[in-house]
C-alpha cells in the first residue's frame, strides 16, 4: 500500500471496503494484522487516500468473507482505482452502483439533496418505496414481486442505515410541490407518505425539509441532484441520477461549487420548514 492522491474511485473502493469490514465484525487492527500491516494503512485505504495490491485486495475478501458477486465488482473497481485518473466527471459503469451511493451516503457527515418529480429515497415510506418499486416492474428489470420486495427492503436497509447510525448527520431536502402532490400507487399512500414526511420532520431536529412551490422558479428542473460533505475525510462530492443508465460524480471544485449555486438558488426559491409542513398537512387534508 502506498499513499496516492483522493480520487472518486479510490474513495468508492475504501468505502465498500469499510462497509465489508464492519459487516464481517472485524476491526481495523484486525484487517492490518492479516495483511502484516499497520492499523493507519487499512485507515487510509478506506478513506480512499492508499492504494492496495491485488493480493492484498484478495486476502482482505477472503478475510471478510466477500461472496462471488460482489467480490468480482470489488475486484473491478480497485482495477479502476489504481489508474492515474485526470480530474474529472466520473460516470459509474460497474456492477452494483446503487451499493456505492448507499456507501458514500452513509459516509457522509452532510447531505443535501433535490429531487424535482419524487419524494427523496432517504425520507420515503414503506408503502411508498414499494409503489415506487412496483412502477418499475416490469420495465427496468423483468417483472418479479420477489424483485420488487427486494429492492423495497435494500432501500429500507438504506434508509436505516443513515437516519439511524449513532454519527452525527446533517441532512438538507428540497422537494418541489409537484412531486408531494403526485399519486404514487394511490391517494392512500401519497397521504400516508406526506403523515411520514411530517413525522420526520418534527421527530429530527438535524432534518431540515424545504418545499418548492408550483410556479416558483427553478434552475434545476431537468431532474435531481445530491451533494457530500465529508468534514477532513475529503472534498465534497455532488451526485446526479439518471432514471436509465449510468449515474455521474463530481468531485472537481468548479463542478461541485454549480451544483452548490443551485441548491442556494433552490432554498432561497423554497419555503421555510415550518411553511412546508403547513403545506404538506394541507395538501393531505385536501
Amino acid at each position: 500500500m502506498g499513499r496516492v492522491r483522493q480520487t472518486l474511485e479510490r474513495r468508492q473502493l475504501g468505502i465498500a471496503l469499510r462497509r465489508l469490514r464492519v459487516d464481517s465484525g472485524r476491526t481495523r487492527q484486525e484487517a492490518a494484522d492479516r495483511l502484516g500491516k499497520v492499523r493507519s494503512r487499512i485507515a487510509e485505504l478506506e478513506d480512499g487516500k492508499s492504494t492496495i495490491a491485488p493480493t492484498d485486495l484478495a486476502a482482505l475478501l477472503d478475510y471478510y468473507e466477500v461472496g462471488s458477486d460482489e467480490r468480482s465488482t470489488v475486484l473491478a473497481l480497485a482495477a479502476e482505482a489504481r489508474k492515474r485518473q485526470p480530474k474529472r466527471p466520473y460516470t459509474d459503469v460497474l456492477p452494483r452502483s446503487f451499493q456505492r451511493f448507499a456507501d458514500m451516503e452513509a459516509s457522509a457527515l452532510r447531505v443535501r439533496s433535490y429531487e424535482a418529480s419524487i419524494v427523496p429515497g432517504l425520507l420515503q415510506s414503506r408503502d411508498y418505496v414499494r409503489a415506487v418499486m412496483s412502477d418499475g416492474d416490469g420495465v427496468w428489470w423483468t417483472a418479479s414481486s420477489y424483485e420488487v420486495e427486494q429492492r423495497t427492503a435494500a432501500r429500507l436497509e438504506r434508509q436505516a442505515r443513515f437516519l439511524e447510525s449513532s454519527e452525527a448527520r446533517e441532512m438538507h431536502f428540497i422537494v418541489t410541490e409537484e412531486a408531494l402532490r403526485a399519486v404514487v400507487g394511490s391517494v392512500k399512500i401519497r397521504n400516508g407518505q406526506l403523515a411520514h414526511l411530517a413525522a420526520l420532520v418534527r421527530e429530527r431536529p438535524q432534518l431540515q425539509l424545504q418545499v418548492l412551490p408550483a410556479g416558483s422558479g427553478n434552475p434545476a428542473r431537468g431532474g435531481g441532484f445530491t451533494l457530500f460533505d465529508f468534514g477532513d475525510r475529503g472534498v465534497p462530492v455532488g451526485f446526479c441520477s439518471a432514471t436509465f443508465g449510468p449515474s455521474t460524480y463530481f468531485d472537481g471544485e468548479s463542478d461541485v461549487e454549480l451544483l452548490h449555486r443551485a441548491f442556494q438558488r433552490l432554498t432561497g426559491s423554497s419555503l421555510n420548514t415550518a411553511e412546508s409542513l403547513a403545506l404538506i398537512e394541507g395538501i393531505s387534508e385536501e
